[in-house]
């Protein structure tokens, strides 16, 4: 048997890449069976019969995956938004990291189209680009009509599997278009009623970019913590995390409980409000949600 990486899902056919070739190959019906889905980023084991049909025989485990976008085995995530059309949200942006931080997916930020925002607009974006980057998150401030802070970013991607990830509007595919011309990958065009931009990326690929990997996944504005525990929420904030451990209480969730190490360093200043109060908006919904059974 061969040994490749799926790097596209279309049409019931998984496009694995083997030694500078690309096999269109089916999945076992045992797959089906065992309701094992392979994913865009999974190495597998295939073999490829006499008609040049492949067939996906085994599944590699997998260092981590996500559910939307369905992918599997990424090394970093580069999270865009942008500082206007759509608006800017901390609150989304927040969500994003959480879901990284809790599949141990190390984490970079862009926010596009500062071009566009107001002086006012952007003393607040550069707010958060400092409390981010405080806290270990590179914050790249870009115009997606210039070129001046791209090759920051284009230097990320050597070697690295990368998905980029963001609602949609915030211009991803604008981004990788720029910086490799030849992708010419489709765009979004912003609704002026809605302030949310048309759907045009309709599955996950793997495109090579700079020496690396990188996902081009369909924009979304709603993100389910459906893979984040109460009792792992706190980890999925980096500053949280550090000082959990001085909590008077094993367990803490940082919320109602007395001698509570965070809750002191939001007071003090050392952890940000908003932030904290992120964390608070996820612990009601995950402990709102219906049990998974």
């Amino acid at each position: 048997m061969a040994e490749g990486q799926i790097i596209k899902a279309l049409s019931g056919f998984y496009y694995v890449k083997s030694e500078n070739e690309i096999y269109a190959c089916k999945g076992r019906g045992l797959f089906r069976k065992q309701k094992i889905n392979p994913l865009v980023g999974d190495h597998v084991l295939f073999d490829i019969t006499e008609n040049k049909e492949g067939y996906v025989q085994e599944i590699k485990p997998r260092k981590n995956e996500l559910t939307r976008p369905p992918i599997a085995n990424l090394t970093q995530a580069i999270i865009v938004t942008s500082a206007t059309e759509p608006d800017f949200s901390s609150l989304l942006l927040d969500r994003f990291i959480s879901l990284m931080e809790a599949k141990r997916i190390k984490t970079y930020i862009v926010v596009t189209k500062i071009d566009l925002a107001t002086e006012i607009e952007l003393a607040k974006i550069k707010d958060y680009q400092r409390a981010y980057e405080e806290i270990g998150y590179d914050t790249i401030l870009v115009s997606l009509n210039e070129r001046q802070e791209l090759p920051e970013i284009e230097s990320k991607f050597k070697d690295e599997t990368t998905v980029i990830a963001g609602q949609t509007g915030v211009g991803k595919s604008t981004l990788l278009n720029i910086i490799d011309p030849k992708l010419n990958l489709k765009t979004g065009i912003i609704s002026t009623s809605l302030g949310r931009g048309k759907h045009t990326t309709r599955h996950v690929e793997l495109i090579e970019i700079n020496g690396g990997l990188v996902a081009d996944t369909p924009g979304f504005s709603q993100l389910d913590l459906i893979d984040i525990d109460v009792e792992e929420l706190t980890d999925t904030f980096v500053e949280m995390k550090e000082i959990k451990s001085e909590c008077r209480f094993r367990g803490c969730l940082h919320d109602k409980e007395p001698q509570c190490a965070v809750k002191q360093a939001v007071e003090t200043g050392k952890i940000n409000t908003f932030r904290y109060q992120h964390y608070l908006t996820f612990l009601q919904e995950i402990k709102s949600r219906k049990p998974r059974y």
